[in-house]
């Protein structure tokens, strides 16, 4: 009886060691199970961030090109503007200076 409560005993501790093993090796596979997943969300949220980064400088550089094209188209409006206004004027600038200079040689004379 007493072997056989040692044998008991004994068959008991290796399906505990055998059980402790097995648990440590289903340990192990899941870590590295869950370490390859967040390698993989990783890569991905990466993939998403770089893939968002460039759709917005995209966008970005689409909206300032746009704007760069109107404050070009402003300008060049504004600048005719100036232009035509100079020219309207360069008539009466021409008949003042004129008028200036021939009042100078008149009192001079």
């Amino acid at each position: 009886m007493k072997s056989e409560v040692l044998k008991s005993i004994k068959q008991a501790e290796e399906e505990y060691k055998s059980m402790v093993s097995t648990a440590h090796a289903e340990n192990k596979q899941k870590v590295a199970d869950a370490r390859a997943e967040a390698e993989r969300i990783i890569e991905k949220a990466t993939a998403d961030a770089e893939a968002y980064k460039k759709t917005r400088l995209a966008d970005a550089k689409t909206a300032a090109t746009k704007k760069r094209a109107e404050i070009l188209k402003d300008g060049e409006q504004q600048a005719e503007k100036i232009k035509a206004n100079s020219l309207a004027n360069v008539d009466k600038a021409v008949e003042y200076l004129v008028s200036r200079f021939k009042e100078q040689l008149h009192v001079s004379a």
